[in-house]
């Protein structure tokens, strides 16, 4: 289906493949590139893919956008990291743990300051 307010097609995508465990996402985006003559591969994005039991079968969703500048727009930030057109923000293990503890209510009188 062709999203024209975001730019880009939309569809399921279900996969055969039988003998192997599943198919790389790598793969896929290299083959709907080639399928629907996609110049950049970074506007071919391949997420949501789960297995049917028994294997042999997949399922996901796709999307190619027209432009790397929409898709950057569109996408959430995560798959973006994921497909290589962002950068993920590093954070140190002891900020998360600190603000994690902070964001808990305190207990007590005399921590809340409460009378």
């Amino acid at each position: 289906m062709t999203n024209r307010l975001l730019g880009r097609k939309q569809f399921v995508l279900d996969v055969l493949h039988p003998g192997k465990a599943n198919v790389s996402k790598a793969d896929l985006r290299e083959k709907l590139a080639k399928m629907y003559d996609v110049k950049d591969l970074n506007c071919v994005f391949v997420f949501g893919m789960r297995t049917q039991f028994g294997g042999g079968k997949s399922s996901g969703f796709g999307l190619i956008y027209d432009n790397v500048e929409v898709a950057k727009k569109f996408e959430p930030k995560y798959r973006l990291v994921r497909n290589g057109l962002a950068e993920a923000v590093q954070k140190s293990r002891k900020q998360i743990k600190e603000r994690k503890n902070r964001s808990k209510p305190l207990r007590g009188v005399k921590k809340s300051g409460k009378k």
